[in-house]
């Protein structure tokens, strides 16, 4: 297939793309305001604005590393083509919905991988997975929340601490200002991670449809859809969820709220510099559960905590499984 006669087919695949990464925004705003917003530092409205702005702007403070290990570090870029590309899709986008019309949170991040290694293995058999990517993303799954939750109960500890002889009301007030920074940058942290899948999706399609050549790199025009498409789903907002993370798992205090969006933050910007893509979900739910425990172990509600890990368990295989169905339909229509 030459890339002139694929022209038409590449621009419907970059739109699917891009509707993943609003759907993605969709999904996943709640990650981002959840605990600002159950805080009631700002309304559902105005923390939808606050968070949609700083996923926009988060291209100009990270690399683009997150975008490289998806573009040709799970699967061998050479096996790519339309026809995985939208397997992968299809597998992420499916099981974003039926997780969003749940209330569950799940991570786009892992829906996506696992599209791509359903969609991959699928046409390529087993040999075109790129271990060293898919190892580090694995580990990533399991250790963001863990570090999630003991960054979120070393911060409460410290901040209690600092602020033990400052009255309680002026702490409050004080804390309910520091929402609003550590809201914001769990929200660049959110934008630079999540959205840089995406980007790394579109690359390596129009490397595999001869577009792009030489060392992998992502055009700007790239990297401002893939923003722009990811700050309009925020936009949009995802309320069953923010309901989920800002409540139902535990109740949240202006002071608890700044350590978990802190904690969840410090984690994000380190996996990105490292490019590593993991689940902006997992980390601040994993924080959000440490600040919960650090006031006390029944504060959390655990039963809650553990359908979302189930769901943790279930987003690689369950989107790999529909974007291996959907490459091999694909196939018998080709």
């Amino acid at each position: 297939m030459t890339a002139t006669l694929a022209f038409p087919l590449l621009v419907a695949l970059i739109a699917i793309a891009l509707a993943f990464d609003f759907i993605n925004g969709l999904h996943d705003a709640a990650n981002s305001i959840a605990t600002v917003v159950s805080t009631r530092v700002l309304s559902p409205q105005l923390a939808v604005m606050w968070a949609a702005f700083f996923n926009f702007i988060a291209f100009l403070f990270f690399g683009l590393h997150v975008a490289e290990t998806i573009g040709k570090g799970i699967v061998d870029a050479s096996i790519i083509d339309p026809a995985v590309i939208f397997a992968a899709l299809t597998g992420a986008i499916a099981w974003n919905v039926i997780t969003w019309a749940l209330g569950i949170p799940s991570s786009s991040s892992h829906a996506l991988i696992g599209g791509l290694l359903g969609a991959g293995i699928t046409k390529a058999g087993t040999a075109v997975v790129v271990s060293s990517g898919v190892i580090k993303t694995t580990v990533a799954i399991f250790l963001s929340p863990m570090l999630g939750m003991v960054v979120a109960i070393l911060l409460v500890a410290l901040t209690s601490w600092i602020a033990r002889p400052v009255p309680a009301k002026t702490a409050d007030r004080a804390f309910r200002r520091l929402q609003l920074l550590s809201a914001a940058a769990y929200s660049l942290g959110h934008g630079a991670n999540d959205a840089q899948k995406t980007m790394g999706i579109i690359t390596v399609l129009l490397y595999s449809q001869g577009y792009l050549s030489g060392e992998f790199h992502v055009p700007l025009w790239v990297v401002l859809s893939a923003q722009a498409a990811m700050g309009l789903g925020t936009l949009m907002g995802g309320w069953r969820i923010v309901h989920t993370m800002g409540s139902k798992i535990t109740r949240l205090t202006p002071h608890q709220g700044f350590c978990a969006e802190t904690g969840g933050a410090i984690m994000l910007f380190s996996a990105t510099s490292l490019g590593v893509p993991v689940s902006t979900t997992h980390t601040i739910t994993g924080a959000i559960m440490g600040v919960g425990a650090a006031r006390r172990a029944s504060a959390v509600r655990w039963g809650v905590a553990g359908n979302i890990v189930v769901a943790w368990f279930l987003t690689l295989p369950a989107a790999g499984i529909i974007a291996a169905l959907t490459y091999g339909t694909t196939r018998l229509f080709a």
